[in-house]
């Protein structure tokens, strides 16, 4: 896919809109989230617009994820990070705000306050046997 003219990400790769850049190439591109979970936490996307993990070429994809850690590395250190989690949110229901695709490293510390309270929810009877089955006959 080529640039969506609506796309923030799109703007900010074309330079339209200002970022705080940490790293550059052909294929992908990574700077600072503006709304940081912890300082630090950055951005990692291909130039080629794509929406979601699933539209994304596999070898795009490769070149992102070796760009994110390589930046992980150096984002931790930079910030004296005890740990970091990467993330990629995928379509809106999963809390994918901007519609291209985006890895997020975000430095955490041992006291930072972050918590995940997921409720997890349990299978009935065999329903992980069927669910586990499906997936396997479609892969």
């Amino acid at each position: 896919m080529a640039a969506v003219k609506d796309c923030l990400f799109c703007k900010i790769i074309k330079g339209e809109i200002p970022c705080n850049k940490v790293y550059e190439d052909k294929d992908t591109i990574a700077f600072l989230d503006i709304h940081p979970i912890n300082k630090g936490h950055a951005l990692v996307l291909p130039k080629k617009h794509s929406e979601t993990i699933l539209d994304t070429d596999v070898k795009q994809l490769e070149k992102v994820m070796a760009i994110v850690k390589k930046i992980a590395g150096v984002v931790v250190k930079t910030v004296k990070a005890d740990g970091f989690e990467i993330c990629i949110n995928n379509k809106k229901a999963a809390g994918q705000v901007v519609p291209h695709l985006h890895v997020h490293i975000i430095p955490r510390f041992n006291n930072d306050g972050l918590r995940y309270d997921w409720a997890t929810k349990e299978y009935k009877g065999n329903e992980a046997k069927e669910i586990a089955g499906k997936i396997k006959n479609l892969l």
